[in-house]
C-alpha cells in the first residue's frame, strides 16, 4: 500500500528506548515504543513520534555497599540532535513556557521529535528533567508538554496527521488541546468530543488499577491542564479525581492491550466505565535486527551449529558479569537470566521461596542466576526487593549475581546469553513482557507463568516451559505458595535434567522456541494490525 492511501499517524509516548546510551526510556514502555518507531522506518509507514528530551532521564540506580539501592542524576548532552528551528508555547501554572523541538531520526527509527523546555527563557527550565521524576504537579507539567505542545509542535513543523496514537495515559491532555482547536471553530463541548474520539487512538497498559495515573481536581485546574474545560468537563471525561486512562478510553475511538489476556484482564478492569471506547488485544512485538542475533535466526533455520552461537553468547555475558561484579559462573552450567521492574506482582525472589529446595541447587553450581532491573525511584517497596536480591547475591556467592543499574545493553546481552528466561508474575498482572519474546528469538528457553504473551506462544515441552497452569487465587500467599510448588517441580524434573542429559532435546527445543516465534511476535506483525484493526476506520 502506499503512503496516500495509509493513515498518518503520530505516536504519543513519554519515552523511546532507541540506544541504550540514549537516555530517554525507564523500561518496556519505551523499549516499545523505541521498537514500534524502528519498525515504522523498516517497512516504510507514515509515522512520527512525539517525545520529551530528557535531560537527566530516569535515575542511574547503584547499590551501596550494604546492599541498598540508591538513585544518581547527571545531565546528558546530545550531539545527534537535529534543530528543528520551531518552538512552541505551553501556560502551565500561569505562566508561559516555551518547548523547543529537535528531531531524532538516527536509530533506524521515523522520525521522533521530541520536546525541551531547558531554554534561558523559561522560569521552568526543569520541567523535562527527570523522566517520572517528582511529584504530582511536576508529572502534570511534564504531560502537558508531551500532549498540548506535542500536537502544537505537530502543527508548527506541518506533519499532517490522520490518527493520534496515545501510548498509555501520558498523553490524554493532547486530546484536550484537539477539543480545543475544535471549540475554538464554533463546535459545542460535547461534539467537539466525539469528533476528537474519531482522530484518537488508545493502547492501555497496565492491569493493576492502582498503576493507572489519577489527578486531584484541584491541582489540574491550578496547573492549567483543564486547558480551558470547565470542572464539570473534566470529571465528565476522566471522574473525580481525574484519571488519565479513564479519560484516554473515553477520548478514543478504540484501545488496545498489549497481549489477548491482557485483553480480557484490562475489559473487565474497566467494564464500569460508561462512554468508553472497545479494547482489543494487540499483542507487543519486538525489532529483530535491534534485539536478535541474526546468527541465531540463521542457524535455526539449518545455517549453522545453534549450541555453539549460543555459548558465544553465553561466554560474552559471563565475561560481562565478571567485569561488573568480579563474579565468574561456570559456562558448562545451566544459567537463568531474570530482568525485570521491581515490582511485587512480579515475585522476583519466587525462586528462593523454599531454601530446601534452591540451597542445594545453587551451592552446587547446578543452577546460576543473573538478575537485573531497577525499581521506580520513589518505590521504597520496590527498592526493598532489589536489596533482597542483592542479599542473595552474598547468601549464594558465585551461584547468585545482580546487575545493577539495568539499560538496553544489559538487557540485549541477558537475552542472549541466558539458557533459560524465568518470568513468575501473579496472573493476569503481566501486561505482556517484551523481554521474553526477545529471549525466544535468541534460543533462550523461556519458563513462565501463562500471563502476558506466554499463553500465545507457550508449547511446554517444546518451545519452553509454563508453571502454574493458569492459575490464580485473591489470596495472594495461596497463589504464590502454588506457583513456587510448580516452578520446583518443573525446573527440578524437567528444565535440569533435560539441560544435562538430553543435549539433543535442548538444542531441538531452542531451534522450535525461535521457530515459533520469529514472525508472530515481529514488530512487522504488530504495525500490520495496528494499521488493520485501530488506525484505519
Amino acid at each position: 500500500m502506499s503512503d496516500r492511501v495509509l493513515p498518518r499517524v503520530a505516536y504519543f509516548s513519554m519515552e523511546y528506548g532507541l540506544e541504550s546510551d540514549f537516555k530517554i526510556y525507564a523500561g518496556g514502555l519505551g523499549i516499545l515504543a523505541g521498537d514500534y518507531l524502528k519498525g515504522a522506518k523498516d517497512h516504510d509507514y507514515p509515522i512520527v513520534g512525539i517525545g520529551i528530551l530528557w535531560k537527566q532521564g530516569y535515575t542511574d540506580q547503584l547499590v551501596d555497599e550494604d546492599g541498598r539501592p540508591y538513585d544518581a542524576y547527571k545531565n546528558h548532552r546530545y550531539e545527534f540532535l537535529k534543530d528543528t528551528g520551531v518552538k512552541v508555547k505551553v501556560r502551565i501554572r500561569q505562566r508561559d513556557v516555551w518547548c523547543k523541538v529537535w528531531l531524532v531520526d538516527c536509530f533506524g527509527n521515523a522520525p521522533l521529535y521530541l520536546l525541551d523546555t531547558d531554554l534561558p527563557e523559561n522560569e521552568d527550565r526543569w520541567i523535562t528533567g527527570q523522566l517520572y521524576g517528582w511529584f504530582g504537579e511536576e508529572r502534570i507539567a511534564q504531560e502537558m508538554v508531551l500532549g498540548i505542545g506535542g500536537v502544537r509542535a505537530l502543527r508548527a513543523l506541518g506533519v499532517e496527521v490522520d490518527v493520534y496514537h496515545f501510548n498509555e495515559g501520558h498523553a490524554v491532555f493532547a486530546a484536550f488541546e484537539l477539543i480545543r482547536e475544535k471549540m475554538e471553530k464554533g463546535m459545542g463541548f460535547e461534539e467537539a468530543v466525539r469528533a476528537t474520539r474519531e482522530e484518537v487512538v488508545f493502547t492501555t497498559h497496565t492491569p493493576v488499577k492502582e498503576g493507572n495515573e489519577s489527578h486531584y481536581l484541584d491541582r489540574l485546574m491550578y496547573m492549567g491542564a483543564n486547558h480551558g474545560l470547565t470542572l464539570e468537563q473534566l470529571v465528565r471525561l476522566g471522574g473525580a479525581p481525574f484519571n488519565m486512562t479513564v479519560a484516554a478510553l473515553r477520548l478514543s475511538r478504540i484501545s488496545n492491550a498489549v497481549a489477548q489476556l491482557h485483553a480480557e484482564t484490562a475489559n473487565k478492569m474497566w467494564e464500569g466505565v460508561e462512554g468508553r471506547s472497545e479494547i482489543i488485544g494487540i499483542t507487543n512485538a519486538i525489532h529483530l535486527p535491534t534485539w536478535v542475533d541474526e546468527r541465531m535466526l540463521r542457524a535455526a533455520g539449518g545455517a549453522g551449529d545453534l549450541w555453539e552461537i549460543h555459548m558465544e553468547n553465553k561466554r560474552a555475558l559471563i565475561a560481562s558479569v565478571k567485569e561488573r561484579t568480579g563474579v565468574e559462573l561456570d559456562p558448562d552450567a545451566l544459567l537463568i537470566g531474570f530482568s525485570r521492574r521491581a515490582a511485587p506482582y512480579k515475585r522476583s525472589d519466587l525462586i528462593f521461596t523454599d531454601p530446601k529446595v534452591i540451597d542445594p541447587l545453587l551451592k552446587a553450581r547446578k543452577v546460576q542466576i543473573v538478575f537485573s532491573g531497577k525499581a521506580h525511584p520513589l518505590d521504597d517497596t520496590g527498592k526493598g526487593i532489589v536489596a533482597n536480591l542483592v542479599k542473595m547475591t552474598r547468601k549464594y556467592p558465585g551461584s547468585v549475581v545482580f546487575l545493577e543499574n539495568y539499560d538496553m545493553r544489559i538487557g540485549r546481552m541477558l537475552t542472549r546469553g541466558a539458557d533459560v528466561w524465568l518470568n513468575n508474575p501473579r496472573r493476569p498482572l503481566e501486561a505482556s513482557g517484551t523481554s521474553g519474546m526477545k529471549a525466544a528469538m535468541n534460543g533462550v528457553l523461556n519458563l513462565s507463568t501463562l500471563d502476558g504473551w506466554w499463553p500465545e506462544a507457550c508449547r511446554h515441552g517444546v518451545n519452553g516451559w509454563q508453571f502454574g497452569n493458569g492459575f490464580t487465587s485473591p489470596n495472594v500467599e495461596e497463589h504464590d505458595a502454588h506457583d513456587a510448588r510448580a516452578l520446583y517441580r518443573v525446573l527440578t524434573e524437567e528444565v535440569i535434567p533435560t539441560y544435562y542429559e538430553h543435549r539433543g532435546k535442548w538444542v531441538e527445543m531452542m531451534r522450535q522456541s525461535i521457530l515459533t516465534t520469529k514472525d508472530r511476535f515481529d514488530v512487522k506483525r504488530m504495525l500490520e494490525e495496528y494499521y488493520e484493526r485501530m488506525y484505519q476506520k
